[in-house]
């Protein structure tokens, strides 16, 4: 079941933009249209799947009859768990379901599309780079941002108290260098002095 029609996408970027598509309809029907997601998801009915689109939306609907299916099939008959969980525990398992269903439409693109070693790795990076629909709804993306903003600013800080200390430590060495050589002079010119004064009073004091 596939609203997207017979759209292929061919190339990493085209995939890429595919999943996304995908999963920002299945994010929308775990968040904002919560509820309406909630109710068709009904347990009476019979095995249900969340369908998302390149069109960014989504659909709860019986799976594909064809056998094999034109795509990877999502979880089937998640509307059977929805009143045996608490709410939220429900839509995370369902958002899991969700994150494995959009892997493996991405990765089947590429295998029928004979994408190498570089480009699904390029693929899977792209796809890392994203918070998982599991993330999203659970909030833990938002946590992740913060935690890793704040760990950023933290090297920063360290990063610039180092430097000042480092600038204060260079900076003072050639302080450090300069009263060392004026006090070494001056003792030289002191003894020097004190030479040249024993060496012209000396035959005056013997003779007295």
């Amino acid at each position: 079941m596939d609203s997207g029609g017979h759209y292929n996408p061919r190339t990493v970027e085209e995939v890429f933009r595919d999943f996304k598509g995908r999963r920002a309809g299945m994010i929308k029907a775990l968040t904002t249209d919560v509820e309406e997601f909630y109710q068709q998801c009904d347990p009476e009915k019979e095995n249900l799947c969340l369908y998302g689109f390149p069109t960014e939306q989504w659909e709860v609907n019986l799976p594909a009859e064809e056998v094999p299916p034109e795509l990877p099939e999502p979880a089937l008959g998640i509307n059977f768990a929805r009143d045996g969980m608490q709410e939220k525990d429900w839509l995370s398992l369902v958002a899991v379901h969700s994150d494995a269903w959009l892997q493996s439409v991405a990765f089947y693109f590429g295998a029928r599309f004979g994408f190498d070693k570089a480009d699904r790795k390029r693929l899977f990076t792209m796809i890392n780079d994203l918070p998982t629909i599991f993330e999203v709804v659970t909030g833990s993306a938002k946590k992740q941002t913060k935690e890793k903003s704040s760990e950023n600013n933290g090297n920063k800080s360290k990063s610039s108290s180092k430097g000042v200390r480092k600038h204060l430590v260079t900076s003072a060495h050639p302080c450090i260098f300069l009263g060392f050589f004026k006090i070494i002079f001056n003792i030289i010119i002191v003894l020097f002095i004190a030479h040249a004064l024993v060496t012209i009073e000396g035959p005056y004091i013997w003779s007295e």
